[in-house]
Order: structure tokens, then C-alpha cells, then sequence
């Protein structure tokens, strides 16, 4: 049988100086046999950046307005006129139009004249052949679209490890359904398992990483930016992801969109079988770590070890990881509490009064720490990570 092998491009780039971008952006496409091999100039192209909340660009939450851009200019130059772009963003109190000005993508797409998808409603898609899920509620413009190109950011992600290609299409859910999806997929494993569902009913024809600046720590809102310098393109997400791992020091086994995706099918996570191809030549996967790479990103790198859990699971509640609140920090603003996917709401606030969690409720799905504005939450992790090596 035939070992599937995959391809990922890394284009360098140091600043987000319009200029470089565009030409980064154009490079790495080219490098990947050009824009034409994915989608065509008939189609209706569907441009997804990371739009997850009204943050400015230099916060690095979500996908950088001058990649957005650079994109579209790519696309409007080679002669592509049907395209929109969207996202629905995780903060339920944000609307598309609002997180995409807050973050500079609705300039961005004034100046190309690309006009914002329906993405504040959905409606239910079947989708029979998922391993996990057999249907979703994908917002309109997803449906209404020909070809999907995805534009992740590079972060961290509290459930995730990191949150790249694959955990973008999430918001190609509409609305609430999102929340909805947490208490229904209650854990880091199924969840990456119904996000590798998606991606295989969505089909994405290209997606492209921003990872010139990224986040690590508490990530995807509350973390610290942090220079990375590389764009990464693929039209295999979970390669690309895989790559961006490696960068990070993180083995792509222990990032369950990784290790659920190779299960199942959606693309290649070993190394050994993705080529990296660079403006100076192909390298090797732990090449580009080493020339390319962070050693000393800040990402959760705990193991446990196969066996230990069973033997200790009298003892879960006290080993768990979970959210944590600086009283300090917490405004009050109950943000956290209408996150929580929760029926009966792991977590109260609201009001000026502070965040306070029921850790008998909480699923552990980490929604009140990617929603805080403040930055007042985070995960705290069990002593026994610790112990088994984890940050």
C-alpha cells in the first residue's frame, strides 16, 4: 500500500509590513504549485480568517488584517471576483461585523471589496460518513460557498494544546451551536474528533497560517504574543498543524486534533512523511524546527502515562486540570458565566460580582478562559502533570 505523503510550504516573515506579506503570502502559494491548483476563478470563494473576538491586531487573537489582505489582494490580481470572507466568532457577545472591525479584517476587506458571508445564521447539513458527527449547523456562507479557504492564527488552546487549521473551522458552526458543541463534546479527545469530522464535510482547499506573530500561554484570547516569523501553507490541515507543533517543540501526538485526524483518516501527522518546501529548498520537518523553530514556546507538553489513569481515578477530581480565577484581575463582568456550555453554569458572575466555580458542574471545556477579557482566567494544571513533566 501506498504511504500517503503531504506537503507543507514555510515562507519567512519578519514583520507584518504590508509589502512583505503580500509577497510571503504570494511565495508560499507558489511554492505549493499556485492559487490555481486549489480553487478557480468560476468559483465562489469563501475566505475564513480566525475572527474570535473584537481584539486589536497586535494581540494576536486573531488572524492579522495585512495576511487577510495580502490573500485578497493574491486572489483580486489573478482575476478571482466572486469571493466573501467571515467568521463566527466564540465571544457570544461579539457579531461578526463587530469582531471584524475590531480586529481590522472588515477594513481589510472594504479595500478589496469583499463582502461578509451570512454568518450569524445557520441551518443543520447532514453528514452521514463522520466517524463522530453525523451532522452539523454550518452558518449560511459556508453552505452557500463553492471552495473554503481557511486563515488560522497560530496560538495556544487550553483544550487543544494548540489551535491551528483544524480547530479554525469550528467557526464555520453558527452561533450558540458552538457552546452547544462543548457540553456536547465534553473532552479535548472527542471534541478533536468531531473537529476532524468537520473539516471533512467542510473541505477546506487550502488553508494558510498565520504565524508571524503568535500566542502562546494562555492562549487563544488571554496569552502573550510572541515572534514566530513564519507563514505555513497547506492543503492538508492536519500537516500543517503537525508542522506547527514541531516548531513548538510539541510532539503532533499530543495534540488530539493530530492524533484523532490521523485515526481518522483526515490527512498525515507523522513528520516522517510531511515534506516542508522553503523559498531556499525542501527540509525535513525537524530541519525547519531547527531553523525555523521555538524551542522555548510556551504550550502545554504534559504526558500521561497509558495505565497511570485507570489506577488513579478515585483520585480524579483532585487531579483534573481546571479553570482558575485571579479575583484581582476579574471584573465582574459575567462573561465566563453566559460561556459556560453548561445547563445549570459551572461558573457564576455577573453584576460586579466575581467568577466563582462549581468544580462538580465544570466539564473542563475551558470556554470561560478563551472568553475572558479581562485575562483573569486560566487552567490551572494538576500537580500530576507537573509531575509527569508537563509546563
Amino acid at each position: 500500500m501506498e504511504t500517503r505523503q503531504a506537503t507543507v510550504a514555510l515562507a519567512p516573515c519578519e514583520s507584518y509590513e504590508q509589502a512583505l506579506v503580500d509577497q510571503a503570502v504570494a511565495t508560499g502559494v507558489a511554492l505549493l504549485g499556485g492559487i490555481s491548483r486549489f480553487v478557480s476563478p468560476r468559483e465562489q470563494i469563501l475566505l475564513k480568517p480566525n475572527l474570535l473576538s473584537r481584539a486589536l491586531p497586535q494581540r494576536a487573537v486573531t488572524t492579522h488584517p495585512a495576511v487577510f489582505s495580502a490573500v485578497c489582494r493574491l486572489l483580486r490580481e489573478k482575476g478571482y471576483a466572486h469571493l466573501t470572507y467571515g467568521d463566527s466568532p466564540g465571544n457570544i457577545t461579539a457579531t461578526p461585523e463587530k469582531a471584524a472591525e475590531g480586529c481590522g479584517i472588515q477594513a481589510a476587506a472594504a479595500q478589496w471589496q469583499v463582502p461578509m458571508g451570512d454568518f450569524s445564521d445557520g441551518s443543520l447539513v447532514s453528514f452521514p460518513q463522520g466517524q463522530c458527527s453525523h451532522s452539523f449547523m454550518l452558518c449560511r456562507a459556508v453552505q452557500q460557498a463553492d471552495a473554503v479557504i481557511n486563515l488560522p492564527k497560530m496560538k495556544t488552546h487550553a483544550l487543544e494544546r494548540i489551535t491551528g487549521a483544524v480547530k479554525n473551522l469550528y467557526g464555520c458552526i453558527a452561533g450558540g451551536n458552538k457552546a452547544a458543541g462543548h457540553a456536547h463534546y465534553p473532552d479535548s479527545d472527542v471534541f478533536a474528533r468531531m473537529l476532524c469530522d468537520l473539516n471533512a464535510c467542510v473541505k477546506p482547499r487550502l488553508h494558510i497560517l498565520d504565524g508571524i506573530t503568535a500566542m502562546e500561554g494562555n492562549g487563544p484570547t488571554s496569552g502573550t504574543p510572541v515572534h514566530m516569523g513564519v507563514l505555513l501553507f497547506s492543503d492538508d490541515p492536519m500537516a500543517l498543524d503537525s508542522v506547527f507543533a514541531s516548531l513548538v517543540a510539541l510532539s503532533p501526538a499530543l495534540v488530539p486534533t493530530c492524533a484523532a485526524g490521523e485515526a481518522q483518516g483526515l490527512g498525515v501527522m507523522e513528520p516522517a512523511r510531511i515534506r516542508v518546501v522553503t523559498p531556499e529548498g525542501p527540509l525535513s520537518v525537524a530541519q525547519a524546527a531547527a531553523q525555523y523553530g521555538n524551542p522555548g514556546f510556551d504550550v502545554f507538553r504534559g504526558t500521561l502515562k497509558k495505565g497511570l489513569a485507570a489506577k488513579l481515578l478515585p483520585l480524579l477530581p483532585c487531579l483534573q486540570d481546571r479553570p482558575r480565577v485571579d479575583t484581582a484581575k476579574c471584573i465582574g463582568c459575567g462573561l465566563c458565566q453566559q460561556s459556560c456550555p453548561v445547563e445549570s453554569k459551572a461558573v457564576k458572575a455577573g453584576n460586579g460580582q466575581k467568577a466563582k466555580y462549581d468544580y462538580a458542574k465544570c466539564i473542563r471545556c475551558f470556554c470561560c478562559q478563551e472568553m475572558c477579557p479581562a485575562k483573569a482566567i486560566s487552567v490551572h494544571r494538576s500537580w500530576l502533570n507537573h509531575l509527569l513533566g508537563g509546563k
